[in-house]
């Protein structure tokens, strides 16, 4: 008898379909980024030129570094120029999977998950995690928060030791050490309902610093939506309108005023740090701040669209293990 209720089959993603062989074989792989990074017009990444061929082996076959001619600048180059994984020595087949397994894992995919399947190093898999990270980066966002725009603030890190002067005690939760006054690290999250996350480390959250931030991010006609965090009270006059939440008598919502939305993000964020990453130093946060954060963005949009995008956004970047010394 037919299942009148279940639910309709969902076309496979024609990018993902292409992936289980590209993450197999080296050749199908260059084949799958040149693909998404330029489509049907191959580019020269020195001059630009689209007056292009790709090499051979003699025998009809790709060249053995695959390698492609410009005609107009004479350089020869690969797909691999220009990008964040520009000089990298790993298969790009590894490439795939990690851009696969970054884009599809809601809380993302450790470094030691891809060191087991690659059969690569840890420290190889971190700073390959760390490429793809940067190219989810979205260097000076344009467009400024618009509509109803939602402001919280989170700490990251560690529990902090006892000894550590001015801590913050919250006797509700059983005497822990928790949110200001802790050595943990600020991120501070403004979410466009509806739209797009900005999330950032910040310093500290005084009126000073979120003072100079906010105001950048979000246009002056949005109406802002905190909780009742007293730094917000001067930084809402910047706005259309300020409404605020009352966390302390466990309001959270009255009507549509609410920060739930902000406060999705950062369970995300936490639940992909402590549940996947496990630790994270600081230095390296805001990497997983842009990843969580790119995911956000394009979650309205298939994993394949997804890992186009992130391939896409590889363009232009470079991220060195070490700073060149100056001679």
């Amino acid at each position: 008898m037919r299942n009148e209720n279940k639910k309709p089959i969902k076309a496979k993603d024609k990018i993902v379909a292409e992936l289980p062989l590209a993450c197999m074989d080296e050749t199908a792989a260059v084949e799958f980024i040149e693909k998404q990074r330029w489509g049907n017009m191959p580019a020269c990444p020195h001059c630009g030129s689209l007056n292009v061929t790709k090499m051979t082996d003699g025998n009809g076959g790709r060249n053995r570094r695959f390698l492609w001619r410009c005609h107009d600048c004479k350089e020869q180059y690969t797909v691999r120029i220009g990008t964040v994984f520009e000089d990298s020595r790993l298969p790009l087949r590894h490439w795939c999977y990690a851009f696969w397994a970054a884009c599809a894992h809601k809380k993302g995919v450790s470094a030691l998950q891809i060191s087991r399947q690659c059969l690569i190093t840890y420290k190889s898999a971190l700073f390959l995690m760390h490429r793809v990270r940067y190219a989810m980066t979205e260097p000076n966002p344009k467009q400024q928060l618009k509509g109803v725009v939602e402001a919280d603030e989170t700490y990251v890190g560690g529990k902090p030791r006892r000894g550590i002067k001015d801590i913050q005690i919250d006797h509700r939760k059983h005497n822990r050490y928790v949110g200001r006054g802790t050595k943990k690290t600020p991120v501070l999250a403004l979410v466009e309902r509806g739209g797009n996350v900005r999330a950032r480390i910040v310093p500290n959250v005084t009126a000073k610093t979120l003072g100079k931030i906010m105001p950048k991010e979000i246009h002056p006609s949005s109406r802002l939506m905190t909780d009742s965090f007293r730094v917000y009270r001067s930084i809402g006059k910047n706005f259309a309108s300020h409404d605020t939440v009352n966390h302390e008598i466990g309001e959270y919502a009255r009507g549509d005023v609410t920060s739930n939305t902000a406060e999705s993000f950062f369970a995300i964020l936490k639940r992909g740090i402590y549940g996947t990453f496990h630790a994270v130093s600081k230095k390296h946060l805001h990497r997983y701040i842009d990843e969580f954060s790119f995911r956000w963005n394009t979650r309205k949009i298939t994993d394949g669209e997804r890992i186009t995008a992130v391939i896409k956004g590889a363009d232009g970047k470079r991220l060195m293990y070490r700073q060149p010394i100056n001679s």
